[in-house]
């Protein structure tokens, strides 16, 4: 086994993680081997009625609809079983079409829906202490992402469920330590690949070496 990983799940031949044998052996390197306490301490955690509606609800929606929905309708589905009514979309803004097709899903399937836009707030890039050098346009005014705004906002709004599309890399981590509410991702954002981050792992050692692995 490789050793340049602190474990090596993603290296693992075993998979004891995957079998009722609770006497399977562990290999050196397995967090269950490594933290087990840990583990203990999160299987206390399902006892608790948030954890285990919201888990229940995910492994209902996976079951449900095992390589027939598409993410999209996955959401619903889980939103559904995790008994939410309000939905809020923190979106941004160089993914509004995509937003507003998700919203009229959403809509669709009876929920109430509040999409939130990346730059609302209309903070100054200058105002966070950026500078003019470290904006996608020099020269101008630009508008900041204000993801803590958008969990904000749909705090106020009493969302059950926040839905992340496009948000940067970095705006997005703010608003989930922000957000109220439990989020899950629809759109994760890759100008690059069209927003289709995995495409950049599948071609990390071919097409996107240079991009990926600065070679």
């Amino acid at each position: 086994m490789t050793e340049k990983h602190r474990f090596h799940c993603t290296v693992c031949k075993v998979r004891a993680c995957a079998t009722a044998q609770e006497d399977a052996t562990l290999p050196t390197g397995c967090p269950m081997r490594e933290h087990p306490a840990a583990l203990e301490r999160a299987r206390h955690a399902y006892r608790n009625s948030e954890e285990r509606r919201l888990f229940q609800a995910a492994a209902r929606t996976e079951s449900g609809g095992y390589l027939e929905w598409p993410r999209v309708r996955e959401i619903v589905e889980f939103a559904r079983r995790s008994g939410s009514r309000r939905l809020g979309i923190a979106f941004c803004t160089g993914l509004t079409r995509e937003a507003a097709a998700a919203a009229d899903i959403f809509t669709h399937h009876g929920f109430e829906v509040y999409p939130v836009a990346c730059k609302v707030g209309r903070l100054s890039k200058e105002e966070l202490g950026l500078q003019d050098r470290d904006k996608v346009r020099p020269g101008g005014h630009e508008s900041a992402c204000n993801p803590v705004g958008q969990a904000a906002v749909l705090a106020e709004c009493g969302t059950d469920l926040n839905i992340v599309i496009g948000l940067c890399v970095g705006h997005d981590t703010l608003f989930f330590q922000h957000s109220k509410a439990p989020v899950t991702v629809l759109v994760a954002k890759d100008r690059v690949t069209g927003h289709n981050p995995v495409a950049a792992l599948y071609g990390a050692r071919g097409y996107f070496r240079r991009r990926v692995l600065g070679e």
